[in-house]
């Protein structure tokens, strides 16, 4: 049976890819944290990490845990918040689904502005990719999405509150990371790691930087997350071109740049829920949205 002590201890050591930074994240020292990862390890009976003197990255079997593993620690957390909520009564709940990317600068944000302004509304926070969210909001299972922005026909309202330039990400030893500002057309021929399909809105955002430009990178991986993107640029495998907020995803061996080109590529991150929500705690959560700086 997984422990989630362990699962907690595998999810910080993925997303800072160094132990000895994980483990001030988790209060505890080294070797307990070595000893955990071990643990998971051997329960799971596959290698999650693949360690050097240097640099820590994640296996294959790594990065196809880490998505179900915050899947565990999101559903262990919801477990605790309901038996605590129940004990001191509260003024109810907003459901609130959430892409990855948002994770890096504006969700955090929005949580503790809420927790600021709306201290008796518990949020119910759950991961969810933009066309999940928007099935989830018409079923009436979740209150509020923080999404990409819609396309199609349909009936939900939206705010874009964060635009923010797409920067290039580079492993720290190729030679592009030593200029300020690379041209757009040094991703000719270069290894590149494109956002898939499942990712639609970055995935099309790109596809036609790419072919309005007549640039020829070699796509060599295609993954939904920028996370998962980060760590193989972060192995070298690859450059890619990511939202900037996912700088504060702390990769010591990747350089940001932001490419020269004639426009900037922007991506927006909007938050979305329906008119005929009936949640009477929505309306107080979804003002805060108007009321935050935007960030661009």
């Amino acid at each position: 049976m997984l422990d989630l002590g362990q699962v907690r201890s595998f999810i910080a050591v993925a997303t800072e890819l160094n132990f000895s930074r994980a483990a001030r994240r988790l209060n505890m020292t080294q070797p307990p944290l070595s000893r955990q990862i071990r643990l998971l390890e051997q329960e799971l009976d596959v290698i999650l990490f693949e360690r050097t003197s240097r640099n820590v990255v994640l296996t294959p079997a790594g990065l196809a845990f880490l998505a179900e593993a915050q899947k565990l620690l999101e559903l262990g957390n919801a477990a605790i918040t309901v038996t605590r909520r129940a004990a001191r009564g509260s003024a109810g709940s907003v459901k609130i689904a959430f892409v990855g990317a948002s994770t890096y600068s504006f969700l955090p944000k929005f949580i503790s502005q809420a927790r600021a302004s709306a201290p008796q509304v518990e949020l119910e926070l759950v991961q969810m990719e933009t066309a999940e969210q928007r099935q989830a909001i018409n079923a009436g299972n979740i209150d509020l999405g923080l999404s990409r922005p819609l396309t199609g026909k349909h009936h939900l309202e939206s705010l874009c509150v964060a635009r923010e330039p797409m920067m290039l990400a580079i492993p720290r030893a190729h030679p592009l990371a030593a200029r300020r500002r690379p041209a757009l057309n040094a991703l000719n021929g270069e290894p590149f790691i494109m956002f898939s399909s499942p990712a639609r809105y970055l995935h099309d955002k790109l596809t036609g930087l790419i072919e309005q430009n007549g640039l020829m990178p070699r796509i060599v991986q295609s993954m939904t997350h920028s996370q998962a993107i980060l760590s193989l640029v972060s192995a070298g495998i690859g450059l890619a071109l990511v939202p900037a907020d996912t700088q504060n995803a702390c990769f010591d061996n990747v350089v940001f740049r932001t490419l020269d080109m004639e426009e900037e590529c922007i991506a927006e991150l909007h938050a979305i829920w329906s008119p005929d929500n009936r949640n009477p705690l929505l309306p107080e959560i979804r003002s805060l949205l108007f009321r935050m700086p935007r960030s661009s």
